[in-house]
């Protein structure tokens, strides 16, 4: 160890300056995300360099039509971006919520009711604390994201029931703390370990859009690799080559396929794949029938508040709503539409 020790150390500080020049690979779930990125872009450009490297009568095609490669291309382009656009994006945390009330109150304007504290030690984001003060001052009044949090829910509920563990925030209905950001989540509906963040109220939609573009993409890659394939003057090590090749694109074919609907149906019915998979967990869902969607308002109005950036804050529905909701299907319902 001490004839190592010499050697070490000299590595040991440069690796660590370079960490510090580098903030984004100092933290290791932010590596790890880095690099599941660049993973996804190099198998992206993998299957579409084989294409280009074996088969000749694919350039030749090319030239020939270059319209068709022109569009595929531009497909291409705008996925890789769609999926950074949606990597970067924010999902709507409710640190951010909290601002934006409390700018709009007249009671931001008191520093002792609208006081800015660490949200925990893991992350250096920033919380309002929501009722200001120490722990010895006595107990004043909620704040303006209390009595908004308050008026979601049911009246009698008390506000330390609704208050994060680990953020000390209010949570509005359909909020979760995710232990990966160490945030509270607006409408929370997954952690996505491929994009590095997780999805929730504010980019929805933009991974919807992303991962439609990327079953398209599949689908269209795939159709290539066949038309590649049924041309059987060709050595066995490039069709083996893109066998296994066409073997990984149906997998990631269906998955993204199965996906894509998935979240079609979540987003017509206004729900999220937390709430679909803990419906039992969440205490306000538990008496609930199964085929009741509680925030439904309509496929209509479901795609407007998504595709719109209608960001309001659902409150949890009264007996008289739910009673409505669950009341069976009739045919002049049918004819109304009702579903819309």
């Amino acid at each position: 160890m001490g004839v190592c020790c010499p050697f070490l150390q000299p590595w040991d500080r440069a690796r660590d300056q370079f960490l510090i020049n580098l903030p984004c690979l100092s933290d290791p779930v932010r590596r790890s995300s880095l690099l599941l990125k660049l993973a996804l872009v190099v198998l992206h450009l993998v299957f579409i360099g084989f294409l280009f490297l074996f088969d000749a009568d694919f350039i030749e095609k090319t030239k020939r039509d270059p319209w068709y490669m022109g569009c595929y291309l531009l497909l291409f382009s705008a996925t890789l971006l769609q999926y950074f656009v949606t990597s970067g994006s924010s999902p709507g945390y409710v640190v951010d919520a909290m601002r934006d009330v409390c700018e709009t109150s007249a009671m931001y304007r008191n520093p002792l009711a609208c006081s800015i504290q660490h949200a925990s030690r893991k992350s250096e984001s920033v919380v309002v604390n929501v009722e200001g003060g120490s722990a010895s001052c006595p107990r004043r009044a909620p704040t303006p994201w209390g009595k908004l949090v308050l008026d979601l829910y049911p009246p009698g509920t008390s506000i330390r029931n609704l208050t994060c563990g680990y953020c000390h925030v209010e949570q509005p209905p359909r909020t979760k703390h995710c232990h990966d950001c160490d945030r509270c989540v607006l409408q929370f509906d997954h952690h996505c370990v491929w994009l590095g963040t997780c999805i929730g109220q504010k980019n929805h939609c933009k991974f919807w859009w992303y991962i439609c573009e990327e079953t398209t993409l599949c689908i269209w890659t795939l159709i290539m690799y066949v038309d590649y394939l049924s041309d059987v003057a060709k050595p066995w090590w490039k069709n083996a080559i893109i066998i296994l090749l066409l073997v990984i694109l149906a997998i990631s074919l269906i998955f993204v396929l199965l996906l894509l609907i998935f979240h079609s149906y979540l987003i017509l019915t206004n729900q999220s794949t937390y709430e679909l998979v803990r419906r039992r967990r969440i205490p306000y869902m538990r008496n609930i029938p199964e085929r009741v969607h509680p925030f439904s308002r309509g496929i209509r109005r479901n795609l407007y508040n998504v595709c719109c950036g209608n960001y309001n804050l659902d409150s949890l529905p009264t007996a008289f709503e739910l009673e409505d909701r669950s009341r069976p299907y009739t045919c002049i319902d049918m004819l109304k539409c009702r579903c819309c």
